[in-house]
């Protein structure tokens, strides 16, 4: 079981841009050979900040065009945010606030052996990687710069560094990195 930070970035560092926009990604069009099938398949629950999933709640009739449901997660989904956010029916979708501990204690408990998925933003992955949660980062990486925007992970990560454990090309607009999480562990206590 791990914890997970799968994402796509720019060439320059950013997630999104400032208003939250992640069009920039379809200029590029479909990565070839795209790890996502095999990454959710072994993923068992999911954490993201309240403009993921808003953006995902936006974008709902292209999610149902594609997967069927207006919400593309079959796995249970926790939803960081300080606001009272719209929920929808028959979906397993939690919202919280506060440490990301005991959260991530309820997560996994409810992975149920499979991997934890925290899909953004970078503030909320730094979250997890400041208490020690975050054991992975797999990032795309786009043949695109935006400038500015919503930075990849908004945090210094010097010592130790991330330790890259796998580097491939995806089509031509794509590359993706791995990286492991060197001193990650679970200081939560089990539940």
């Amino acid at each position: 079981m791990k914890t997970q930070y799968y994402t796509a970035t720019s060439l320059d560092g950013f997630i999104a841009t400032e208003d939250d926009s992640i069009e920039w990604l379809s200029a590029l069009g479909d990565p070839e050979g795209s790890s996502y099938p095999a990454f959710i398949a072994e993923v068992g629950a999911l954490a993201m900040g309240s403009a993921t999933y808003e953006w995902i709640l936006g974008h709902a009739a292209e999610a149902e065009a594609m997967v069927g449901s207006a919400w593309p997660y079959t796995q249970p989904t926790w939803v960081f945010s300080n606001r009272e956010l719209p929920l929808l029916e028959g979906v397993d979708i939690r919202i919280v606030r506060g440490d990301v501990r005991p959260v991530h204690a309820a997560m996994r408990e409810a992975a149920g052996g499979q991997n934890i998925w925290v899909v953004g933003g970078g503030e909320l992955v730094g979250q997890f990687l400041d208490v020690g949660l975050l054991d992975e980062i797999i990032v795309q990486v786009g043949s695109v710069t935006l400038g500015r925007g919503k930075p990849l992970l908004p945090r210094r990560v010097i010592d130790p560094p991330l330790q890259l454990v796998s580097a491939r090309q995806m089509g031509a607009g794509f590359v993706e990195l791995r990286y492991a999480v060197l001193g990650s562990g679970d200081p939560s206590p089990a539940v």
